[in-house]
């Protein structure tokens, strides 16, 4: 942990508002998603040999705070466009070509989210809304619809610890009320294949090629 932290410190990653994209080009953050404890965790839930193939690195504070509507994680990054259908609306995220994917490729696909710092209640912690993974890809009505009337959970983890999520999963996160404490996260993505039908692949050049096979 101590090592990521440091490393993340120091290298230059583009940040956005909200944090940074491909943190899989940082070498402690390539070893901590190799690790062999969280390649089998995911492994085992995916049913399969799991694969991380995109890392994203969030750092809220007072300073650099958001807020994030209820929502789903539907965007993959791929290695070309292909016309397919399911596939799309189509974006390029920092030179990364990226679609919103059909609910059978985003069931493939796992998230763990390692916390360097305590999430809680004064930090802006993911809130979720349970079993909303096993609904398929929503509309913007229909996830308003479920917000309103399906209880909320808040994921408050203490550092070090790790939530694992579906993409499919409805989500959100208010802004941080604290001053001084960050939220920082991980945020590690394994799929437990990396090719769909029609010549879909997932976009993991980041990551050695010892770590894909």
């Amino acid at each position: 942990m101590a090592s990521v932290i440091e490393s993340l410190d120091k290298m230059p990653l583009r940040h956005g508002r909200a944090g940074a994209r491909n943190a899989l080009s940082i070498e402690s953050v390539r070893a901590m998603a190799g690790d062999s404890k969280l390649i089998n965790i995911a492994s085992d839930l995916l049913s399969g040999d799991a694969v991380p193939f995109r890392a994203t690195f969030f750092d809220k504070s007072f300073r650099a705070n958001w807020l994030v509507v209820w929502h789903q994680d539907t965007a993959l990054p791929l290695r070309e466009r292909r016309d397919v259908k399911g596939w799309g609306p189509w974006s390029v995220k920092e030179g990364v070509i990226c679609a919103h994917a059909p609910a059978h490729a985003l069931e493939q696909v796992l998230a763990m989210r390692i916390h360097l710092d305590d999430s809680n209640a004064e930090n802006g912690p993911l809130r979720v809304l349970p079993q909303t993974h096993t609904l398929g890809v929503l509309s913007d009505d229909e996830t308003h619809e479920l917000a309103k009337k399906t209880p909320p959970v808040d994921c408050h983890v203490a550092a070090g610890g790790v939530l694992i999520m579906r993409p499919l999963l409805v989500h959100c996160s208010s802004k941080a009320k604290s001053e001084t404490a960050h939220r920082r996260v991980l945020h590690i993505e394994y799929a437990a294949r990396l090719s769909f039908p029609d010549g879909i692949e997932l976009y993991t050049s980041e990551m050695p090629s010892s770590i894909r096979a």
